[in-house]
């Protein structure tokens, strides 16, 4: 992460905020979250295939709703590296969640990544 004052870090909060808005309330309030929305299953399985001992519903909003955007950055764009979209899933986790936030979330996308490692940017 290059700095929390940085314009696309601040955004992926914004969009972040969002989908957890979205998780408690249905509303959606970002224009993105209607291209994310409609990939929620296929995000939602592979979070629940990565953590399988940790039901959806038993997962922190914070860390499922960054998860679920994190995915969504890794699958459906191409624009940014997956090592950039990981660091700042983590350091939002840490910022935003409890203690343990920052390595739940790395160990969910570690084991989303790991059947294509090597071909990783």
């Amino acid at each position: 992460m290059k700095s929390k004052n940085d314009p696309r870090h601040q955004r992926r909060i914004k969009i972040i905020q969002a989908l957890f808005a979205w998780s408690v309330t249905g509303n959606l309030e970002e224009e993105i979250l209607s291209q994310i929305i409609p990939k929620i299953g296929e995000i939602d399985t592979l979070i629940t295939q990565a953590a399988p001992k940790w039901p959806l519903n038993q997962i922190n909003k914070v860390e499922l709703s960054i998860l679920r955007y994190a995915i969504w950055e890794l699958n459906y764009q191409d624009k940014t590296p997956q090592k950039v979209i990981i660091d700042e899933a983590i350091e939002i986790s840490k910022e935003f969640g409890n203690e343990t936030s920052g390595s739940f979330v790395n160990a969910v996308l570690g084991h989303i990544l790991k059947p294509t490692d090597g071909q990783n940017n």
